[in-house]
């Protein structure tokens, strides 16, 4: 099979949709299936760092439609207009995966969103969860986001995690580490002062380092800016507890899995598709409630028989966002059109 994947943003750019569209175009050439990319971003690099598929970065029409006559299936990684209309006239099978960045419905004379939510229902259409499959009249299949397994995953049995909590998103308002701090200084009335290690960086960055000062959380909360890869994941198994504080409904949260397949149980806020992704491996409690949080964070740092128990359960959990695995439904899926 020949796939033509759009993914706006892609590597070297950082971010959710990218580790999913990268993930599985090498999934699906390990599969047998030829692969290109589609995509905005910008590289001096001709070919993905793993695997053998071709990426079109910023395509002329005629390169974009060339691509598109070359392809079997044209799946979109969300749904771009610019990449799309081609389709019009060219009658090759679509999917667009849904990530939730155009999930709330039109008001008023939103045109571009009205004309996505039109799109999506003359589409064959994916959510990466059902709370993002909600947002939409058409019906979705439901397929879960993966997370890299080569990169993610258990430390050697000796090494200790002498951290507590940690961060890993932007530093935007939405993501909500301003709550967390607050949080934090609020659990000195339980005599609890855990460290937090803030990983990613953002336009709120210095705002929150400053923030952290006012608490007087300096000794306790460290910034520690853009971590990658290995990095990363050496950085997540130093520690008990991941926290995603986000303000807003996250569509999904692959940063959760992660956090999870390197031994971390995960606090999240309970709205959209976050506690899905958490399944029986962490707590969730009230997006933007202050005490929720502190109360969550308190009963948890102070039980680890409960860690224990919620750390347990993330193999099974994890078996169905394995990249082979959403690869193999998504092939599924795209066989089914041809």
């Amino acid at each position: 099979m020949k796939i033509l994947i759009s993914s706006h943003a892609f590597a070297p750019s950082v971010g959710g949709i990218e580790t999913v569209s990268g993930l599985l175009a090498r999934e699906f050439v390990a599969l047998g299936h030829e692969t290109k990319v589609v995509t905005q971003t910008e590289s001096k690099e001709g070919k993905a760092e793993k695997g053998t598929f071709e990426i079109l970065r910023r395509p002329s029409l005629w390169t974009l439609a060339e691509a598109i006559g070359w392809c079997d299936v044209y799946w979109q990684s969300n749904l771009s207009l610019r990449t799309l209309w081609p389709t019009a006239w060219m009658r090759k099978p679509v999917v667009i995966t849904h990530h939730g960045s155009y999930c709330r419905p039109p008001v008023g004379l939103d045109l571009l969103q009205r004309m996505k939510h039109a799109v999506v229902e003359r589409t064959r259409s994916v959510a990466v969860s059902q709370a993002v499959a909600a947002c939409f009249r058409t019906e979705s299949v439901i397929v879960p986001n993966p997370y890299d397994v080569e990169i993610f995953r258990l430390p050697p049995p000796e090494r200790e995690r002498k951290k507590e909590l940690v961060f890993l998103g932007r530093l935007i308002a939405e993501k909500g580490v301003d709550l967390l701090l607050e949080a934090l200084s609020r659990l000195r009335q339980a005599d609890l002062r855990p460290g937090l290690t803030i990983i990613g960086d953002g336009p709120e960055r210095r705002t929150l380092e400053r923030h952290s000062v006012q608490l007087d959380l300096d000794h306790q909360v460290e910034f520690v800016g853009t971590r990658k890869d290995r990095e990363l994941a050496r950085l997540l198994q130093e520690h008990e507890v991941l926290v995603v504080p986000s303000r807003y409904d996250e569509p999904f949260g692959v940063v959760a899995l992660e956090g999870i397949a390197c031994g971390c149980v995960v606090i999240g806020s309970n709205g959209g598709g976050l506690p899905e992704a958490i399944g029986p491996c962490g707590v969730t409690f009230r997006n933007g409630d202050l005490e929720s949080l502190t109360a969550t964070l308190q009963n948890l740092l102070g039980d680890p028989e409960a860690r224990s128990r919620l750390r347990a359960q993330a193999g099974e959990h994890l078996l169905r966002f394995q990249p082979r695995t959403v690869a193999q439904q998504y092939l599924s899926l795209f066989q089914s059109l041809l």
